[in-house]
């Protein structure tokens, strides 16, 4: 079990890495799901707010938890932001679990779009989000 999770660490750490490659930052557990939140919502690079930021964070969750069963995309709202029908309970884990599961799932999300591949290693790619420089 260490193995998988020292594995899953290193994975996690060249994610951020590359991240850090093409935009500038390392970011957090928060700010990669930030990142995918925008990436899902499609409005592109704009300033949100602290409720936004939330919500683009909830979008995230669901998304890169949707291909294990967890959520189902019920459909957008007249402003076009997703909205999530949960299908399944989450499991009970302590904070540091939980953290290895959003990890685990974030990876794959980033497998899926090429930005990174299993072996991790000699291939670039871009992620599909467009973030101007201010």
């Amino acid at each position: 079990m260490q193995h998988l999770e020292e594995d899953l660490q290193v994975r996690w750490l060249k994610l951020r890495i590359k991240l850090k490659e093409k935009f500038g930052i390392k970011p957090d557990m928060n700010g990669v799901l930030l990142l995918i939140g925008i990436q899902e919502l499609g409005k592109g690079p704009r300033e949100y707010n602290k409720e936004e930021k939330q919500d683009l964070m909830h979008i995230a969750v669901c998304t890169i938890l949707m291909p294990s069963g967890y959520y189902q995309l019920e459909g957008n709202d007249e402003e076009g932001w997703p909205h999530f029908k949960q299908l399944k309970p989450l499991p009970e884990f302590n904070m540091i679990e939980q953290e290895n599961f959003l990890k685990d799932h974030a990876l794959l999300y980033f497998q899926s779009l090429n930005f990174i591949w299993p072996d991790f290693l000699n291939h670039r790619n871009t992620l599909k989000i467009i973030i101007t420089e201010n």
